[in-house]
C-alpha cells in the first residue's frame, strides 16, 4: 500500500470533512461539526484562505488530513497552529500520522515559524504518546478558553 501526502485541493474537501466528523464521534461530540463542505472550500481556496491542509491517499481514498493556519503569538512571533489532524480508524497504526506531522513540521520549518501549536483531549492517551515522541511540552498551565458562536 503506497500512502501519498500532498497539499490539498479543493476536491478534497468531501473526503477532509468526512474525516473531520469521524474524529468529532471519536471525541465523543459527533453533532458539534457546524461546517459545510462549502464553508470549507470557501474558508480554505477562497481569495484569502483561512487554513491550509493536507491529506494522506492511499489507493485513491483520502484516509487522512491535517488542518493548520498561521497565527502570531506576541510573545513567540509567528507560529502555526494545528486544528486538526485526522487518520481513518482503519488506515490507523500504519505511519500516516507521522507522515501528516512531519510534513507540519517541514511547513513550519520552510515558513520560519517559531512554534507549532495544537490541543489534544487529556483522555486521547494514543495521541498523547504520539506527540511525546516528538518531545512535545504538553503545558497543564493553560486552560483553553472560547466564545461560542452566540455569544460573539
Amino acid at each position: 500500500m503506497e500512502i501519498t501526502v500532498r497539499r490539498s485541493e479543493e476536491r478534497d474537501v468531501p473526503g477532509m470533512l468526512r474525516l473531520v466528523r469521524e474524529l468529532a464521534t471519536f471525541e465523543r461530540e459527533p453533532l458539534a461539526v457546524i461546517n459545510t463542505e462549502q464553508q470549507m472550500i470557501a474558508d480554505g481556496f477562497g481569495v484569502n484562505p483561512a487554513f491550509i491542509s493536507f491529506v494522506a491517499e492511499a489507493d485513491n481514498e483520502i484516509v487522512g488530513t491535517a488542518i493548520f493556519y498561521f497565527a502570531y503569538s506576541t510573545w513567540k512571533g509567528k507560529y502555526i497552529y494545528l486544528d486538526d489532524i485526522v487518520v481513518t480508524e482503519k488506515f490507523r497504526k500504519k505511519g500516516i500520522g507521522k507522515l501528516l506531522f512531519d510534513k507540519i513540521i517541514e511547513f513550519a520549518k520552510e515558513n520560519n515559524a517559531n512554534q507549532l501549536r495544537w490541543h489534544v483531549l487529556n483522555w486521547n492517551e494514543p495521541a498523547i504518546h504520539f506527540y511525546e515522541k516528538y518531545k512535545a511540552d504538553m503545558d497543564p498551565d493553560w486552560i483553553t478558553c472560547k466564545l461560542e458562536k452566540e455569544f460573539l
